[in-house]
C-alpha cells in the first residue's frame, strides 16, 4: 500500500512538470483565451498627430484663395464668414448704426478683396482710378443693398495716387478723403495689382477707415499693403502675423 501511494505521488509530480514545460500551458496571471492588452508604448505610437494649422485657419491672416494672396489682420479686427457682397473681408470688431436714416450697420474699418471684373481696362493705374469712386460710394454713399448711409457723400479729395509694389508685383493705389452729410466721414483707398496666380488677373483691395479714429491711422493702410503676400510665402509679416494699429 505504501509503495502504491508513493507511485501515485510521483506520477502527479511528473505530470505537473510536463505541463509546466509544455508551450500549451497558460502564463501566470492570464486567463485562458485572453488577448494581451496594448502597453502604454503601443498606444503612444498609434496616436495620430494633430494636423498643422494652415493659412486658412490662422487667426492673424486673411486668405483669398481665388486671387492667391494673404493679408495680415490688424489686432482687434475680425474675419466674418459671410458678407453681403460675398468677398474676402476683414473689419473692426463691433458694428454701429450708420449715421443717417438707413438703419444699416457700419464698421469703423473694413478691407475687402475682389477680382477686377466688368471693365475693359488693364492698366493698374486706370483700374485704381476707376474703382475709387465705387469704393467711396460703397463705404459712405450707398451700401450693397442701395441704402443711403452716412447721409450720402458731399465731397471727395484725393490725397494719394502712386505706384506701389505688392506681393512682388507692381500695382497702383488711389486714396481719398470723403466728406459725408452726417457723421465724421472717412478715408477710402483702392489698391490694384496683378494676381499671384493664373493669368495674373488684376486684384482690387478696397480700404475704408472712418475719420477721427485713433486706432485707424492712415499708416495702417500702408502697413497692410506691405504685408500682402502670395499664398505660401510667410516672410515679412504675412501668414500668421497680426498687425498692430
Amino acid at each position: 500500500m505504501a509503495l502504491a501511494g508513493l507511485t501515485a505521488v510521483a506520477v502527479a509530480v511528473t505530470g505537473f512538470l510536463l505541463l509546466g514545460e509544455d508551450g500549451g500551458g497558460t502564463r501566470p496571471g492570464s486567463a485562458p483565451g485572453s488577448t494581451p492588452q496594448p502597453t502604454a508604448t503601443d498606444s503612444a505610437s498609434a496616436a495620430t498627430p494633430a494636423p498643422a494649422e494652415g493659412p486658412q485657419d490662422a487667426p492673424g491672416v486673411l486668405v483669398d484663395q481665388l486671387n492667391g494672396i494673404t493679408l495680415p489682420v490688424p489686432d482687434g479686427w475680425e474675419k466674418p464668414e459671410n458678407t453681403l457682397d460675398d468677398v474676402s473681408t476683414m473689419r473692426t470688431v463691433g458694428s454701429y448704426t450708420c449715421p443717417g436714416d438707413s438703419g444699416s450697420l457700419c464698421y469703423h474699418g473694413t478691407v475687402s478683396v475682389r477680382t477686377a471684373s466688368g471693365t475693359g481696362l488693364t492698366a493698374m493705374k486706370a483700374l485704381a482710378e476707376e474703382d475709387i469712386a465705387t469704393a467711396a460710394d460703397r463705404a459712405y454713399g450707398r451700401d450693397v443693398i442701395d441704402n443711403l448711409i452716412h447721409g450720402g457723400i458731399r465731397a471727395q479729395k484725393e490725397i494719394a495716387s502712386e505706384s506701389v509694389t505688392v506681393a512682388g508685383r507692381t500695382g497702383y493705389l488711389v486714396r481719398r478723403q470723403v466728406t459725408t452729410g452726417e457723421g465724421p466721414g472717412g478715408y477710402v483707398q483702392s489698391l490694384v495689382f496683378p494676381s499671384a496666380v493664373g493669368s495674373e488677373t488684376p486684384v482690387v483691395v478696397r480700404f475704408a477707415f472712418d475719420a477721427g479714429r485713433d486706432e485707424l491711422p492712415l499708416s495702417l493702410m500702408d502697413t497692410i499693403t506691405r504685408g500682402i503676400r502670395p499664398i505660401g510665402d510667410a516672410t515679412g509679416g504675412g501668414v500668421g502675423s497680426t498687425v498692430a494699429p
